[in-house]
């Protein structure tokens, strides 16, 4: 019966889970906003979760949406780990697609960019005047 009701801080079920690699980047991450708890943010990361609770992320260039099964008791294997959650993240696009995180990225034409050393050296010998 106390084993459905246990809880356990959020910043610690990440680190259990595996979504993130020290308990000290998922306090960061979660002081930082990218995490919300049945729809509520949250910058707490003594935050108690538990069994049927909803985590929606902001991880990794992506939105992950997670229901806990079980909030854990070590940072185990990762087919132990993916057993403490069911992933409920929409799909990602399909490669062919441009994201709206690809679409903000400006592009660039071709030359454009910083010169190359034989660039350099035939405005080096316009500047200076030689013509070998």
């Amino acid at each position: 019966m106390g084993e459905s009701l246990r809880k356990e801080r959020l910043d610690r079920f990440l680190f259990f889970s595996r979504a993130v690699k020290s308990r000290t980047l998922a306090q960061k991450i979660i002081e930082s906003g990218a995490i919300r708890i049945n729809s509520e943010k949250t910058e707490r990361t003594d935050h108690k979760v538990g069994a049927g609770d909803v985590l929606t992320m902001s991880l990794h260039g992506r939105i992950l949406v997670w229901r806990i099964l079980d909030p854990g008791t070590r940072r185990g294997p990762a087919s132990e780990a993916q057993g403490l959650y069911e992933d409920m993240s929409p799909p990602m696009p399909p490669k062919g697609e441009r994201s709206a995180y690809d679409a903000a990225i400006a592009e660039r034409a071709p030359g454009s960019g910083r010169p190359t050393k034989k660039q350099r050296r035939e405005t080096d010998r316009l500047i200076d005047g030689d013509d070998d």
